[in-house]
């Protein structure tokens, strides 16, 4: 479609400009966004155009004008097609439109608070295990023995796999991430990826197969259970469902765990604040969330010429919505570079997306992070950094790499 408007095209609108490399982090390119942010909304980055203002981020994510690239991550890769990209762009992520909205409403019916909030004790059981793993020693990296191990337990949980399984669960994440890593990797092997994929499909087809006879109150249950006007979920879908709850809740949850116990230490003052007031430890997620998020950006494409913002954006453009400049607008949140969990009144963070996509299990991760959060500085006291703590690239999944820390006795 084209569209005849008088906005000047945003490639040619005199923008600022900046530049980074493919393995950069967010922390590298922080004071770039700050020269471009204190001069337009919207800078032209290394991959297209970046919104970098909250309220145009907030506005472009609620815009189905823009939608998510299907299987961006396999064609950052070099895959276009072929069975793995077919079964990525037909999951959750990968729909829009009708099918999306037809989905996320079956879907939001199943994910319930009862589907999560039995989840409690299990959640710090998982953390309390990992951390008396650690505790006589004294030190510990968080990435490896607290952040890696701690989500697939408890998505095992969700679903309802027994915890005999969840090491399968483990090997078959650990290996179909892969087709969701914006950076190539040197161990991607289509083949693999497919193979671990069918196991994981299998067993879920097992765990349908049997809740159909006996339904509990764990999640599988409550997608089976789940119906609107008529409209229930075929096999297809609670398989395709059950493996993207894995991935989305895994790898998100893992790295935003570690990006927030390294933010905390690096302001003792807070890490004690949380140790004294359990009660703030939602506001610690969204704060640490807010400061130092794991998910740093959101790509969208234009699906037609689009006037947006007062510019035109042709059909096809790239987009990033550089969630972690918006989140850091000076514009919205007072002292935007200050960490503070006792921040009150401040808007929602966009670290979670927004509009048809905002991501459906937000709520579980800031459970899960805050229960985390609370065990680690109950039974971790005066941790410090010890050593470097690099990050991955901000395109993509990001968060350390390794955090290795010291802490003191565990505290009575």
């Amino acid at each position: 479609m084209t569209l005849t408007s008088t906005a000047p095209n945003v490639f040619e609108a005199g923008l600022p400009t900046f530049t980074y490399g493919l393995t950069a982090t967010p922390h590298d390119i922080l004071d770039d966004l700050r020269t471009a942010q204190s001069c337009a909304p919207i800078a032209i980055g290394p991959l297209g155009p970046e919104i970098l203002s909250y309220s145009m981020a907030r506005e472009l994510l609620r815009d189905n004008r823009f939608r998510l690239p299907p299987g961006i991550t396999l064609a950052a890769q070099g895959i276009t097609s072929g069975p793995l990209f077919d079964k990525l762009t037909s999951s959750l992520l990968g729909l829009n439109g009708a099918p999306h909205i037809r989905l996320r409403k079956l879907v939001s019916k199943a994910f319930t608070p009862r589907a999560t909030s039995r989840l409690q004790d299990t959640i710090r059981e998982v953390m309390n295990g990992l951390i008396d793993h650690v505790v006589d020693a004294g030190r510990c990296d968080v990435v490896p023995d607290i952040a890696r191990p701690y989500p697939t337990p408890i998505i095992c949980a969700l679903l309802g796999a027994p915890p005999e399984d969840w090491p399968l669960f483990v090997a078959w994440t650990e290996e179909i991430f892969k087709a969701f890593n914006f950076q190539p990797d040197v161990n991607f092997d289509e083949s693999a990826i497919m193979r671990a994929w069918g196991e994981l499909d299998d067993y879920v087809d097992g765990m349908v197969a049997e809740r159909r006879h006996n339904l509990t109150d764990d999640l599988l249950s409550e997608l089976i259970r789940a119906e609107s006007d008529g409209d229930r979920l075929n096999l297809d879908e609670l398989r395709m469902l059950a493996a993207g709850f894995l991935m989305a809740g895994t790898d998100t949850t893992r790295n935003q765990l570690a990006a927030s116990v390294q933010v905390l230490c690096e302001h003792p003052d807070q890490w004690e604040t949380l140790r004294d007031h359990p009660d703030l430890a939602m506001q610690a997620v969204e704060e640490t969330m807010r400061h130092s998020p794991a998910a740093s950006i959101v790509p969208r494409a234009a699906t037609e010429d689009v006037e947006f913002g007062g510019y035109l954006f042709p059909e096809g453009t790239f987009i990033l919505v550089n969630t972690f400049a918006a989140n850091r607008d000076p514009a919205i949140y007072d002292d935007a570079d200050r960490f503070d969990i006792t921040r009150e009144d401040a808007p929602a963070i966009l670290t979670f997306g927004g509009g048809a996509h905002y991501c459906l299990g937000a709520n579980l991760a800031r459970r899960e992070l805050a229960e985390a959060l609370v065990v680690l500085t109950r039974r971790l006291s005066a941790p410090r950094l010890v050593g470097p703590a690099p990050w991955k690239s901000l395109l993509g999944m990001t968060g350390p790499t390794t955090l290795p820390i010291e802490f003191a006795s565990e505290r009575l």
